[in-house]
């Protein structure tokens, strides 16, 4: 179940968390909370998802940590901008095969006027800890919501 009441349909829309497209539909996320204060959302492995080894790309989780903060940092924003993704640091624990579920978390460390750090924490099988990091975002304002700080 996604929480989107805290943005207007206008930014739900512009987030596409209704209808993914690009990148977020091949990855296939699937929200299951997404305010300014975390965010949430798993992901069924499949093929798609491996590298020649049989396991999880690190890329995948590397988005998932670029992907959550993204969205959550722009509910934070509250319809006054979006956020991008400036500094992405992912570690990497364990193994995970074609499929496990992934469930991924997101919490805001800092959020400030020009930027945001969240911590994103993924689980795999036996919901122990596969991947782990940090995103650093800009707070991109929209022209009317100028930001005095930028």
């Amino acid at each position: 179940m996604i929480r989107m009441a805290e943005l207007d349909p206008d930014m739900l829309s512009a987030l596409k968390l209704d209808a993914p497209t690009g990148f977020n539909k091949i990855l296939g996320l699937r929200y299951l909370e997404a305010t300014g204060a975390r965010v949430s959302a798993e992901l069924a492995v499949t093929e798609d998802h491996l590298q020649p080894h049989g396991i999880v790309h690190g890329g995948v989780y590397a988005a998932i940590v670029e992907e959550l903060p993204s969205v959550g940092g722009t509910y934070w924003l509250a319809g006054k901008g979006y956020c991008v993704g400036v500094h992405n640091a992912t570690d990497f624990f364990r193994p995970t095969r074609t499929g496990a579920t992934l469930l991924a978390k997101a919490v805001p460390v800092h959020q400030g006027k020009s930027q945001q750090v969240w911590r994103v924490e993924i689980f795999g099988q036996q919901d122990k800890l596969t991947a782990a990091g940090e995103l650093r975002v800009h707070n991109v304002y929209f022209p009317e919501n100028e930001n005095p700080c930028a």
